[in-house]
Order: C-alpha cells, then sequence, then structure tokens
C-alpha cells in the first residue's frame, strides 16, 4: 500500500512509484503494459528525469488503488520544494555586512534566509548595528519587516523600539 500523501509530500512520484513496483514484484516494463505508457517514459519517471502528468496520474492511481490525483499532488509537491530550494539558495543578504556573532547559536551558513525571516528580523533589529539593520530592511523591504515587527508582540518591541522607530518611520 501506497504511503499517506502527507508524509511523503516533497519528494519525486518516481521514487515512490519505484518503491511500489518493488514490493509489488514487478518491473518496469510490466508497469508500462498495464498503464499502456511506453516502457522509457515510465523509465525516466522512476529515475526522476520526468514529471508526471495528470492523465499518467489518473491511470496510475486506478492502477495501484489511490486517489486519481495523488502522483500528481506528489509531484506539484516536489515541483514546489525544488523551486523552492533554487529560490532560497539564490535570496539571501550581502552576507559581509552581516556579522556571524550577531547568530552565534546558529550555523551561520545553513540559515534559511526566507523561512526564517521573522527571527532574523528580530535578531538583527535587537542586536544589529546600522550597516546590518540596512541591509536587512534593503533584503526585505522596508514593508515586510514592518509587518514581521508588527507580529513579533509589543513585549518584543521594547528592546528594540529605538532601531525600529529610527529605520521604519
Amino acid at each position: 500500500m501506497l504511503p499517506d500523501i502527507n508524509k511523503i509530500k516533497g519528494i519525486h512520484p518516481g521514487a515512490i512509484l519505484k518503491r511500489e513496483i518493488k514490493k509489488r514484484g514487478l518491473k518496469n516494463k510490466d508497469l508500462a503494459l498495464m498503464l499502456d505508457e511506453h516502457a522509457q517514459t515510465i523509465s525516466a519517471i522512476l529515475k526522476e528525469k520526468r514529471s508526471v502528468n495528470p492523465k499518467l496520474s489518473i491511470r496510475l492511481g486506478k492502477q495501484l488503488g489511490v486517489e486519481e490525483d495523488y502522483f500528481m499532488l506528489l509531484q506539484a509537491s516536489y515541483d514546489v520544494k525544488k523551486a523552492y530550494q533554487e529560490t532560497s539558495k539564490k535570496l539571501f543578504p550581502n552576507l559581509k555586512s552581516i556579522r556571524k556573532a550577531i547568530f552565534w547559536d546558529t550555523d551561520f551558513d545553513k540559515i534559511d534566509w526566507l523561512k526564517n525571516k521573522r527571527a532574523i528580523i528580530k535578531r538583527v533589529f535587537e542586536r544589529g548595528n546600522e550597516l546590518e539593520i540596512s541591509e536587512i530592511l534593503n533584503f526585505y523591504g522596508t514593508a515586510d519587516v514592518r509587518h514581521e515587527i508588527s507580529s513579533i508582540g509589543s513585549s518584543y518591541l521594547d528592546s528594540f523600539s529605538k532601531n525600529v522607530a529610527k529605520y521604519l518611520h
């Protein structure tokens, strides 16, 4: 039986399909015949070199006893994860402008600058100097920084209210 989709989000459908046909004792060619699909197409999907399309997802679902959109949802989840990884690799502030000491408790080289936006903004506004705060404002944009700071809560605002007032008003 195929795993719950929520547990395998972000995994290429080919990897799940490969595991499933192995469990069932099938060969790529057997699956291709059952689906009325080219063996090369199935092979490319299993090698994660090709995507699953909606029509194939329907046929796979019927053949393997899952919802028709199971493999399409897996594909979409994989595509989103891949795009996010590509985006997060490209998007980061000028790291020469930010001291690693501000993030003493974190592996600086592994910071996800998009995913941890609120914590980063909070930390830089609490402990950063003028150059670091300016870099964060340039990177995230004043509107996003203003939004994140307003979401932090008033108890934290007191600790860096001078920096907030100076840069955001």
